[in-house]
């Protein structure tokens, strides 16, 4: 692994953008929950707590707007529109996540769409520990992104 690395001389900072150019930008990302296909079809089917997909769907959009406040070398950017789709498969027991935010800033929404990945993820896992406390989040990925000096992205 190598030795230490004396981080003292780099104090945290918030890079500067001001001189960046406001472009339309966007970012897609997701996450995925895996758990028993029982567990699975009982949270499809609604639970005392209500409808968990919809509860996810909006977790993921008030993590969006909140991804400043909880990563702190985020910039706040002006969110002009954002989706969440959550695509159950009870069959494997997995659930998808996925993140789609858009804002006209300068700097992009890919910690956004990271974070209500994420977000959406746990929330689902707050009602699939009643039915399966195995349940694992993963792959909380980037899968595409567009706008900004950097150009577009999407995963391979």
């Amino acid at each position: 692994m190598g030795g230490e690395v004396d981080l003292s001389d780099q104090p945290a900072r918030i890079v500067e953008v001001g001189g960046k150019q406001i472009t339309n930008r966007e970012a897609t990302a997701e996450a995925t929950i895996t758990m028993s296909p029982d567990a699975c079809a009982a949270l499809l089917e609604g639970t005392p707590k209500g409808n968990p997909v919809e509860a996810a769907r909006i977790a993921a959009l008030q993590a969006i707007k909140r991804t400043p406040e909880l990563l702190p070398f985020c910039h706040p950017i002006a969110v002009t529109g954002a989706e969440v789709v959550i695509s159950p498969d009870a069959a494997s027991g997995r659930i998808r996540v996925e993140v789609t935010v858009r804002a006209t800033d300068r700097t992009g929404v890919e910690m956004e769409a990271l974070t209500g990945a994420a977000v959406g993820a746990l929330c689902l896992y707050d009602t699939a520990k009643a039915y399966d406390r195995e349940s694992v989040i993963g792959g909380v990925q980037l899968v595409a992104k567009s706008g900004g000096r950097s150009g577009p992205y999407r995963r391979g």
